[in-house]
C-alpha cells in the first residue's frame, strides 16, 4: 500500500485527508496542533509543525513515504518540496519554484523577470527601506508581510504619516513576517478574483473564476466569494491570459493554482499566485457546486500521477458568506431555524460559541462562521446568503 504524507491537518485541509483515505491509500498526517481535526482520520498523525521542514523531513525518514502533499496553505508547499527534493520522490514542483510560490518577494520578482503585470512593489529588509519605499507613493499604499497568509498583517497605509505611525505599521506588519521582510506595493483599485486551475504536464485548464468580497480598508479579510464571476466576457479572457502567463513564469508545470488577480484601469494585474487549492471553501465546496468538478479529488490523483477528471458537468451559481461580529465576548448567536431549510442553502456552520471572545476583523482568522448557498447563477446565490446574513443576530457583551 502506498504511503502519502499530507501537511495540515486543519479544517481547510480535512477534504484532502479523506478523499486521500477514500483512495485506499495510507495517510500520515503532520499538524502542529494535537486536537487538528484532521488527525482523527489520518493512519499515523505526527505533531509536527508543518513549516518545520528539518522536522517534517526526519519524520519522513522514518516513515518514508511514497509521497509528501499539502492542500490549502502556502508554507506546506515549501516544505513538501523540500523534503521530496532531499528523498527524491516524486514532486512536480522544485523547491525554488516552490520559494516563489509562496514569498512573496520571490514570486514578485520572478513575475516581474517575466514582464508579468504586477503592481509596483519594494521588498524591505529594516525600517529604514520601509520608510524609503512607503514615501515613493503620492497618497496610499498597502504593506504586507513576505511570508505570511490570511490577510495577517496586511493593510492600506498613508505614505505622507508621520514616521512614528509608520514605525508602528511597520512592526505590526513584521510581526507576521517569518523571514522579516515587509512588502511595499501599489494601491490598486478595481474588482478582484480568484482563478482556479489544473496544470497537466504543463498545459493549464481554468475551472473557475471567483469573484471576491473583502472588508472595507484599511484591511483586506475576505468576507465571501461566488462563482462564476460577473465581469465581461472579455475581461474574463484577459484575467485566464495573465493567469496562464502567471503559472508558466512561476514553473509550475503539474498541479494545481490558485491566482488573485486585480481588475484595474492599467489592466488585469496578478496580486498573488499559489501553487496549492484555493483556501475559503473556495475549491473543497464553491467549485464542486458550481461546476461538478471536484478539485481536491482530482488533486490528489494529480499528485500521486493517476489520471483525472476535470471536465465540468454543470454551470451553476455558488457562493459563500462568512459571518463576522464586533469585539468583544459573544452573549448569544441566534440563527432562525428556517435559515438551515431555506432554497438554495448548503451549510450554515459556526466557529465560535457564546462566550469566546471575538476579535476585531483584521485577519481572516476572525471570522466566526459562514453560509454556502447554491442558485442559478451566482447572483442567486449571493443573494440567499446575504438574505440569511441579515437575518443572524451576534450579541456582543
Amino acid at each position: 500500500m502506498e504511503t502519502v504524507m499530507i501537511l495540515g491537518a486543519g479544517p481547510l485541509q480535512l477534504p484532502a485527508i479523506r478523499k486521500t483515505k477514500e483512495l485506499g491509500l495510507k495517510v500520515v498526517v503532520c499538524d502542529y496542533d494535537p486536537n487538528a481535526v484532521g488527525f482523527s482520520y489520518a493512519d499515523e498523525p505526527c505533531l509536527i509543525s508543518t513549516i518545520d521542514q528539518e522536522a517534517v523531513l526526519e519524520k519522513a525518514k522514518i516513515i518514508k513515504p511514497d509521497y509528501v502533499i499539502t492542500s490549502t496553505s502556502d508554507a506546506p508547499v515549501r516544505t513538501a518540496a523540500y523534503v521530496s527534493e532531499k528523498l527524491g520522490l516524486p514532486s512536480d514542483l522544485s523547491y525554488e519554484n516552490a520559494i516563489c510560490a509562496t514569498v512573496k518577494s520571490a514570486m514578485r520578482d520572478r513575475l516581474k523577470k517575466h514582464q508579468i503585470p504586477i503592481p509596483q512593489y519594494f521588498s524591505c529588509g529594516n525600517f529604514s527601506e520601509f520608510v524609503n519605499a512607503v514615501r515613493v507613493f503620492d497618497d496610499v499604499c498597502i504593506i504586507k508581510p513576505s511570508d505570511s497568509a490570511a490577510s495577517r498583517g496586511v493593510m492600506q497605509i498613508k505614505s505622507k504619516s508621520e514616521d512614528s505611525q509608520l514605525r508602528e505599521y511597520y512592526h505590526q506588519c513584521v510581526a507576521n513576517s517569518r523571514n522579516h521582510v515587509v512588502m511595499v506595493e501599489e494601491f490598486m483599485t478595481g474588482p478582484e478574483v480568484s482563478v482556479e486551475s489544473f496544470i497537466e504536464n504543463g498545459k493549464v485548464t481554468i475551472i473557475a473564476i471567483t469573484d471576491k468580497l473583502v472588508t472595507p480598508l484599511p484591511y483586506f479579510v475576505e468576507l465571501g466569494h461566488s462563482e462564476q464571476s460577473n465581469l465581461p466576457l472579455d475581461i474574463k479572457e484577459r484575467i485566464e491570459l495573465v493567469t496562464k502567463q502567471a503559472i508558466k513564469a512561476i514553473g509550475i508545470v503539474n498541479g494545481v493554482s490558485h491566482t488573485e488577480l486585480k481588475v484595474t484601469s492599467d489592466g488585469v494585474k496578478i496580486v498573488e499566485i499559489a501553487a496549492r487549492l484555493g483556501g475559503d471553501y473556495i475549491t473543497s465546496r464553491l467549485v464542486p457546486l458550481s461546476t461538478g468538478v471536484d478539485m481536491v479529488g482530482n488533486s490528489i490523483l494529480l499528485a500521486l500521477h493517476k489520471q483525472i477528471d476535470i471536465e465540468k458537468k454543470f454551470d451553476r451559481g455558488s457562493a459563500i458568506r462568512f459571518i463576522c461580529a464586533q469585539e468583544g465576548m459573544i452573549k448569544k448567536i441566534y440563527i432562525p431555524e428556517e435559515a438551515y431549510r431555506e432554497r438554495g442553502v448548503e451549510e450554515i456552520k459556526l466557529y465560535s460559541h457564546e462566550g469566546a471572545q471575538v476579535h476585531a476583523l483584521k485577519s481572516s482568522n476572525d471570522r466566526i462562521g459562514h453560509i454556502i448557498t447554491t442558485g442559478k447563477d451566482s447572483r442567486e446565490a449571493v443573494f440567499i446568503a446575504e438574505k440569511i446574513l441579515k437575518n443572524i443576530r451576534i450579541t456582543i457583551r
